[in-house]
């Protein structure tokens, strides 16, 4: 159970507590921006489930465990620029510079910065110049916007740039990156010049363009990459109509793949959790192994199936470069390149379905494999995401209705593919916690006259628990609510006169199934 901090009940006061850690994707309206600048509101079809990474519900940092806030990292001057390297002159301590004393001179490095690495890198002929004359325009393009812009435009506008410059300064801004990183930097020029200001998680997209972007304070508006394939799919699943679509969309996102893992991948270019950019996803990689093996269906072209099988790369890979986490059974496949201690049973699922389904198309021996060390590790920690009554998102954290409807989706079409029985049969159990009401037992049957205490519970599954004690005259002494996470809790009671008080408790899970106990509690 997830220790909280602690509540301290008053009568008639509601006290709100967040139902889960995890977040939730809800299908929006995507704000599409016109090639004149205006913006305007398309209800996608296509959009829907949780997006990777996912805004959290109700707060305005990149994610509200932990209270982390992503915001502007490694301070860059004004303009953009970083001091230039000087030379200094020191003599021995004592002896005046003279033809009998020679001063010793220190060559300070240059400084790696965007325009550094981009004229670099067009000396190696690792790209072209008239490449590296566009991209340092569009640096300099964006540098000079920041100063013209309000400043909360300017704010999200500067994440940006500070991102970018810390892929240069760190050695990452290598040119297959350079796609993807100087798309961003134009996209956000886009928006934050013409576009109105945006919540968290607002799906964004551009006139001429499939790709699918979000919006997250303090780093902009990224590419969303699982987004961007999910759409994808659905454009498969939609039916021959909507096949050019989908070709299209691919077609796009190829050339934003990077070397990476000894393969392609694509990469996520913001800070998250503690993740530095550019990091991984597995899930988002397994839903790109989907799309390909979709538009070579539609297509019958090789490309997207010689592009799939250099995307399995990172699948093969330890963190941080990749997302395989071999096991003494198989291969834990990692939500976060990141974070190899965080074990998201959905992304793993998901994962699975992409290589089987990309494996099923291509006949690819190494998918083939990937999927088999998957399933043996994913056969052997499901249960224990399993808690009888409700799913977990991770150890110890329970999935919000979104998540369970997620996973138990995932479960299904395992089941339908592999006809497992340990797939099959959670499938069915978490099916059926979507309309079983939750139990709640009321622990606390006596506490001491005049003394605070506690009036304890337990709960089975996630729920929005109501209590009301009732004293023997027929006043309400306790009448509150809070979402809570299963397992045991309690509510602080007042004091409390000698007596036998009524108390009622009820139930209401994410699922809107309901549930309400009495009993009574004597007060000595």
């Amino acid at each position: 159970m997830l220790r909280r901090p602690l509540r301290v009940v008053v009568p008639g006061l509601a006290v709100v507590v967040l139902l889960s850690l995890c977040a939730v994707a809800r299908a929006a309206p995507v704000l599409v921006m016109g090639h004149d600048g205006r913006v305007h509101r398309v209800e996608n079809r296509f959009l829907g489930g949780p997006a990777d990474p996912a805004p959290p519900v109700g707060a305005a940092s990149l994610r509200a465990a932990g209270g982390r806030r992503v915001g502007v990292a490694s301070p860059r001057p004004a303009g953009g620029r970083l001091p230039s390297g000087r030379t200094a002159q020191r003599t021995r301590a004592g002896a005046p510079p003279g033809p009998r004393s020679r001063a010793r001179v220190r060559h300070h490095p240059t400084p790696v910065t965007v325009p550094v690495v981009l004229a670099r890198l067009a000396r190696a002929r690792a790209i072209s110049t008239q490449t590296a004359t566009l991209d340092l325009r569009r640096w300099r393009a964006a540098l000079a916007e920041e100063r013209h812009l309000p400043p909360v435009r300017r704010a999200q506008l500067t994440a940006v740039t500070v991102i970018v410059h810390d892929l240069a300064a760190r050695g990452a801004l290598t040119a297959g990156r350079l796609p993807e990183v100087f798309l961003m930097l134009e996209r956000n020029m886009q928006w934050w010049w013409h576009g109105p200001l945006l919540s968290y998680g607002q799906r964004v997209a551009f006139a001429g363009s499939a790709l699918e972007w979000e919006y997250y304070p303090g780093a902009g508006i990224q590419l969303q990459v699982l987004g961007t394939f999910g759409e994808a799919n659905g454009f498969y699943e939609a039916g021959r109509a909507d096949w050019p679509r989908l070709t299209a969309l691919m077609n796009e996102m190829i050339p934003l793949a990077v070397p990476r893992g000894g393969g392609l991948a694509w990469e996520y270019l913001f800070p998250w959790e503690g993740g530095s950019p550019p990091w991984v996803s597995a899930m988002a990689q397994a839903t790109a192994l989907e799309a390909l093996a979709n538009a070579y269906r539609v297509s019958h072209d090789p490309i997207y199936l010689s592009t799939g099988e250099q995307a399995l790369g990172i699948l093969e890979t330890p963190p941080p470069v990749g997302v395989a986490q071999t096991t003494a059974l198989g291969t834990r496949f990692l939500q976060y390149s990141f974070a190899p201690q965080t074990d998201i049973i959905n992304a793993f699922l998901q994962t699975l379905i992409g290589l089987d389904d990309f494996a099923q198309v291509s006949g690819d021996v190494t998918a083939q494999r990937l999927f088999r060390s998957g399933d043996a590790q994913a056969q052997a920690e499901l249960p224990s995401f399993n808690t009888g009554a409700w799913s977990l998102y991770q150890p110890g954290e329970s999935d919000d209705l979104s998540y369970h409807q997620l996973v138990t989706g995932f479960l299904q079409t395992l089941c339908g593919l592999t006809r497992t029985p340990l797939y099959c049969a959670t499938a069915q159990d978490f099916s059926a916690d979507l309309t079983t009401p939750p139990t709640i037992v009321q622990r606390t049957l006596s506490v001491r006259a005049r003394h605070l205490a506690h009036l304890v519970f337990r709960l089975d599954k996630p729920a929005r628990v109501g209590v009301i004690v009732t004293a023997p005259r027929g006043r309400d002494v306790l009448y509150t609510s809070a979402d809570c996470q299963p397992g045991t809790d309690y509510w602080i009671l007042p004091k409390l006169a000698r007596g036998t008080y009524a108390v009622t408790l009820s139930a209401t899970d994410l699922a809107g199934n309901y549930r309400t106990v009495s009993g009574t509690l004597r007060v000595r």
